[in-house]
C-alpha cells in the first residue's frame, strides 16, 4: 500500500466518525473485521484497512486542513445539480448569504500545542484555546445552512499581537473571495465587521456585504441621521392572531468613518412594533446594495439571518450530536484543526444529504429527530455489514429487508 493511498484511508476512518455521530464507530468496525475479515469501512467508507485511532492521530496532526478545503467545493457543486438546491439559497436577486463569525472549539488550562490562542483567567491563569473564523451559507425563511471553509484563529508568524475574527475574515476572503465570486455572494457580520478594512476587503474580491452597525460604534453616521427626515416603509405581518408591524428607515450615501478615503454606504434600520405599538426588535446595518421601499425589507432579514451561523451551526455542532467541543484530539501541530474541519465536513455533507438525496430524506423521515436517525445509523452498522450505502438507506427507510448477518 502506498503512502498516498494509506493517508486516504487514515483521512477517511476520521471523517467516518463524525459523518456517524458515533465515537465507537472504528472499534465496532475492527470487530466485524477480525470476525468476519470485512466491515461497513470498507463498504460504505472505502477503507481497505481500518488504521488503529492513535496511529490517525500521529498521522493527521502533520497534515494542514486546508488540504481539505477544495471538498467544501463538492457540497456547493452537489447542490447546484438538483432544482432545489443552491438555487433555494438566493436571496434579493441571484445573491447567496455568506455569513461570517467566529466560535472556539478547544479550552483547557494544561493541553496546549503552538497553534493555541492564550488568555489570562485572574487567579486560574493562563487559559489555552482554539478558534475559528466560521462561513456559512445561510438565507432566511431557509431551515437549513452549509458550512464553508474555516480560517483558523491561531498565532500568526510574525504578527505581535494576538490573532482575532476581523483579521482571520480578511485572510479568510483572500484565500477564498475568489472561489466563491460566481455565486455572488453578500457577506454578512455582526458590528465588528462594519469597519472600512473589511467591507473593502469584501469588494476586491466582488463581494457584497450587509453589517451589522451599532449606533455607539459609528457615531459619524449617527450625526449624518441627526435632524434628518428618513425616507420610510413599513409593513404589517400577521402571525397567527397578532399583527406586528415592520417600520423600517434608510440613508444613502454616508461615509463609513472619517476622512477623504471614507468608504461611503447605504444605512438601513428595522423595528418591529408589537401589538401595543411597542418597539419588541431594533437593529440597523451598513450596505454596499442600493436600498429602497421595493427591497429594504429584505434586505433587513437578509442581514438578521447571520444570527443562523450561531443558533443553526454552533449550537447544532456543540449540542446536536457533532460534539464540536470535545477534545477529539490536540496533537502537537495541526491535529485539532484538521478534526474540527472533518467534522464540519461532516455537517455539510448531512446537510446537502437532507436537500438533495431522496432516500437519505426517506430513512430520516421514518426514523424521526436527527439524534434518533443517528443512534440507529450507528447501531444496525454496530451488527451487520451493508454491501452499498444504498442497502443501508434503504433498510433504515423500512424499503427493503436487512442483509442476512455474515
Amino acid at each position: 500500500m502506498n503512502a498516498t493511498y494509506a493517508m486516504r484511508d487514515i483521512g477517511m476512518a476520521a471523517f467516518s466518525v463524525f459523518f456517524m455521530q458515533s465515537p465507537s464507530f472504528l472499534a465496532h468496525q475492527r470487530r466485524l473485521e477480525h470476525g468476519h475479515g470485512r466491515s461497513n469501512c470498507q463498504s460504505l467508507f472505502e477503507i481497505a484497512k481500518i488504521p488503529s485511532d492513535n496511529h490517525v492521530r500521529e498521522m493527521l496532526d502533520p497534515a494542514e486542513p486546508e488540504r481539505l478545503h477544495p471538498v467544501f467545493a463538492e457540497t456547493i457543486a452537489a447542490l447546484e445539480q438538483v432544482p432545489d438546491g443552491l438555487a433555494s439559497f438566493r436571496r434579493l436577486g441571484n445573491h447567496v448569504l455568506i455569513a461570517l463569525d467566529g466560535t472556539e472549539y478547544f479550552c483547557s488550562k494544561a493541553i496546549h500545542c503552538p497553534h493555541c490562542s492564550t488568555r489570562m483567567r485572574g487567579k486560574d491563569g493562563k487559559e489555552y484555546f482554539h478558534a475559528m473564523l466560521a462561513a456559512t451559507l445561510v438565507a432566511p425563511g431557509h431551515d437549513k445552512v452549509i458550512p464553508l471553509p474555516p480560517e483558523f484563529i491561531a498565532p500568526q508568524d510574525g504578527a505581535e499581537k494576538q490573532d482575532c475574527e476581523n483579521t482571520a475574515a480578511k485572510r479568510w476572503l483572500a484565500t477564498h473571495g475568489a472561489r466563491y465570486a460566481k455565486l455572488d455572494p453578500i457577506y454578512l457580520g455582526d458590528d465588528l465587521f462594519s469597519r472600512q478594512p473589511l467591507c473593502e476587503a469584501v469588494r476586491e474580491v466582488d463581494g457584497h456585504f450587509i453589517f451589522v452597525c451599532k449606533p455607539s460604534s459609528h457615531p459619524l453616521i449617527q450625526e449624518y441621521l441627526a435632524g434628518i427626515e428618513l425616507e420610510t416603509h413599513q409593513e404589517t405581518v400577521k402571525r397567527g392572531k397578532k399583527r406586528n408591524h415592520f417600520r423600517y428607515r434608510w440613508m444613502h450615501d454616508v461615509p463609513l468613518r472619517n476622512g477623504k478615503d471614507a468608504l461611503i454606504v447605504n444605512w438601513l434600520e428595522i423595528e418591529i412594533l408589537n401589538p401595543a405599538g411597542e418597539v419588541s426588535y431594533r437593529n440597523s446595518f451598513i450596505t454596499d446594495l442600493p436600498v429602497g421601499p421595493d427591497n429594504v425589507a429584505e434586505l433587513a432579514a437578509c442581514g438578521r439571518a447571520r444570527w443562523k451561523i450561531e443558533n443553526e451551526t454552533f449550537n447544532v455542532l456543540k449540542t446536536k450530536g457533532y460534539n464540536i467541543e470535545h477534545n477529539f484530539g490536540h496533537g502537537k501541530r495541526h491535529l485539532a484543526a484538521v478534526l474540527v474541519t472533518l467534522n464540519l465536513l461532516a455537517f455539510a455533507f448531512h446537510t446537502v444529504c437532507d436537500i438533495a438525496d431522496d432516500l437519505w430524506r426517506a430513512a430520516r423521515q421514518k426514523l424521526g429527530p436527527r439524534r434518533q436517525f443517528f443512534n440507529n445509523l450507528a447501531a444496525i452498522t454496530n451488527f451487520l455489514i451493508f454491501p452499498s450505502w444504498q442497502d443501508l438507506l434503504q433498510t433504515l427507510a423500512f424499503a427493503k429487508p436487512p442483509p442476512v448477518p455474515p
